[in-house]
């Protein structure tokens, strides 16, 4: 039972990935150049999202500072001001939240760059104020179908915030062969505070 269910949600995230994002350019290529390009200015990156997406986002912004960059979560009580060497990764998978509208308005209006990672490409508040749109075409709360007559595998946003892990672990992995980044470098960053 347990091999089974690992297996169908594997596949429906894995799925995600052969999805067409044209005309926004494919998640793994444009993430890893935001990233490249931040780290050879030596900017720095901040992240923000909320509820599992801003979990997947605080997973993301630890492997960057295991990969050397300057990463930094909104709201963490050491996060410095942004500036315009910045790049701010934003995630509103249904389109829009208020909390990421506003800080996305915040940093551009600083000069930053701001990356949305979206299913909702097109529409959605937060849309106006990216540099940058990064599409995973993942089901999301907002068109999960509500209330359906069987229980679904993946409910809600599950489907977006799997992918985002997924996706961020591709990413991390692309960037540090971009960066030069050895596996020794990169664990001698972890934490020893545990």
């Amino acid at each position: 039972m347990m091999e089974s269910l690992a297996s169908q949600i594997c596949s429906h995230i894995s799925s995600i990935f052969s999805k067409p994002t044209h005309p926004h350019p494919p998640p793994l290529d444009l993430l890893t150049t935001e990233l490249t390009t931040v780290s050879s200015q030596n900017g720095r990156v901040f992240l923000y999202g909320v509820g599992r997406e801003g979990l997947m986002l605080k997973a993301l912004c630890m492997r960057l500072a295991h990969l050397g960059l300057s990463s930094h979560f909104v709201f963490d009580m050491t996060t410095p001001p942004i500036t315009t060497n910045d790049l701010l990764i934003v995630s509103a998978g249904p389109g829009g939240f208020s909390t990421v509208d506003a800080i996305s308005s915040v940093a551009r209006s600083h000069g930053a760059r701001v990356l949305l990672i979206t299913a909702q490409p097109e529409t959605g508040s937060c849309v106006k104020h990216a540099s940058a749109i990064c599409y995973v075409p993942a089901q999301t709360m907002a068109d999960d179908g509500g209330a359906v007559e069987s229980r679904p595998l993946l409910p809600m946003g599950s489907v977006y915030e799997g992918a985002l892990f997924v996706l961020f672990e591709m990413v991390v992995y692309k960037l540090g062969e971009v960066l030069g980044e050895s596996p020794e470098a990169v664990r001698s960053r972890h934490t020893n505070l545990e």
